[in-house]
């Protein structure tokens, strides 16, 4: 699985990550759902250091499709809301 951060480039993560990736995220819709400022900090930084510490980066130059777009790290609960639907940012 390709995923980009916005921003940063993008990661390769070995598809067993996928079940986690995906915990995390339902607990960043729910805490996005509920307006839930530290919760939606805590669950979004806890999605990045997760691609970010079990990823390779991808070198720059190599451009992939990726298979999740993820906002930059600096994104705000307002414009998390925005983003987020009914799967999260991860589909799946």
């Amino acid at each position: 699985m390709i995923v980009r951060i916005m921003g940063e480039g993008q990661w390769k993560l070995a598809d067993d990550s996928v079940e986690e990736l995906n915990a995390v995220d339902a607990q960043l819709e729910a805490a996005v759902t509920a307006s839930d400022q530290a919760g939606f900090e805590q669950s979004f930084a806890a999605l990045l250091e997760l691609v970010r510490g079990k990823g390779e980066k991808l070198p720059d130059d190599m451009l992939h499709d990726s298979d999740v777009i993820l906002p930059p790290g600096d994104s705000t609960l307002a414009e998390m809301k925005e983003l987020i639907s009914g799967d999260g940012l991860i589909a799946g």
